[in-house]
């Protein structure tokens, strides 16, 4: 998927001051949930909500991997509701990529259309997906990571990221390449 023009420049400079306003450098782990506590988001487990629907728990358990996270509006206001049966890591990016939603002042749109499927704005979803990255992998700790500051498997703990999206943000940066040409 191809992003608006200076899309990508812009979630460098976002991070950057979100970083700033937290008290972080580059170079630190950012917690999506200091983050979320920081702009006033509230941040429900879905295991908290389990109790009141039966229909929760399979997504608990064997069927976990339906449901990552959703934002929740009521007017202006949001509320995140997440997967805490995921990993830890993935809990990080499934919490980012809800708060990018946020940073991004995307609307809320309708979770299901009026036959009942899930609605989906592919454009939305890559700009917050693009910019949860950008927030817990800066650019400055890929190159960190790609000068050897980091072994991958110390970066991912480190950061709270999965190895996955740790590579995701060495390829996207091109990072590997620049260290390599010096």
């Amino acid at each position: 998927m191809g992003y608006r023009w200076g899309f990508k420049k812009e979630s460098n400079d976002l991070a950057a001051e979100i970083r700033s306003e937290l008290g972080l450098s580059a170079y630190d782990p950012l917690d999506p949930r200091i983050l979320a506590e920081y702009l006033c988001i509230p941040i429900w487990n879905l295991s908290d909500l389990a109790a009141d629907g039966p229909e929760i728990t399979p997504l608990l358990g064997a069927e976990a991997e339906q449901f990552s996270a959703v934002t929740v509006f009521a007017g202006p206001r949001r509320t995140i509701v997440h997967n805490d049966a995921h990993s830890a890591s993935r809990q990080n990016s499934n919490l980012a990529h809800e708060l990018a939603h946020g940073l991004l002042a995307h609307p809320a749109t309708p979770a299901l259309d009026n036959r009942g499927c899930r609605e989906w704005n592919q454009e939305i979803e890559d700009e917050a997906s693009w910019l949860a990255g950008v927030l817990l992998i800066s650019e400055a700790i890929a190159l960190a990571v790609a000068r050897g500051r980091w072994n991958k498997a110390e970066a991912a703990m480190k950061f709270g990221v999965s190895l996955q999206m740790l590579q995701f943000r060495l390829n996207t940066t091109g990072a590997v390449r620049r260290v390599k040409k010096g």
